[in-house]
């Protein structure tokens, strides 16, 4: 804050509900508050214990998205669109056993 002491404006957005203030330097661009809102996600997946059931849709969901955020204004290269390809299969596999698992306990 005390770099912005000197009547800066500043960019505030509140979530009073979820005890959450975040200010924002006044030219904070779109890509760079996403790229910031993408890192709480993200420690929410590395944080998460790998049992809950839909930890590996919340971490490749974010790398995913870290990988196109960082490509933003450029291409996404060939190591690049692999990555995705293979983190969009652990995303479907996934998806598949929680829903494997909604099925069983919907018949219990």
């Amino acid at each position: 804050m005390k770099k912005y002491d000197h009547d800066i404006p500043l960019k505030i957005e509140q979530d009073l509900e979820n005890d959450i203030v975040k200010i924002f330097g006044a030219k904070i661009t779109s890509l760079a508050r996403a790229q910031n809102g993408l890192n709480d996600m993200t420690e929410l997946a590395y944080t998460t214990a790998e049992h809950h059931p839909y930890w590996n849709l919340l971490y490749n969901c974010s790398e995913i998205a870290h990988t196109v955020l960082d490509k933003w204004k450029n291409s996404l290269s060939t190591n690049d669109l692999k990555d995705i390809d293979w983190a969009l299969k652990e995303i479907h596999q996934t998806l598949e056993k929680v829903k494997d698992n909604t099925s069983v306990e919907h018949n219990c």
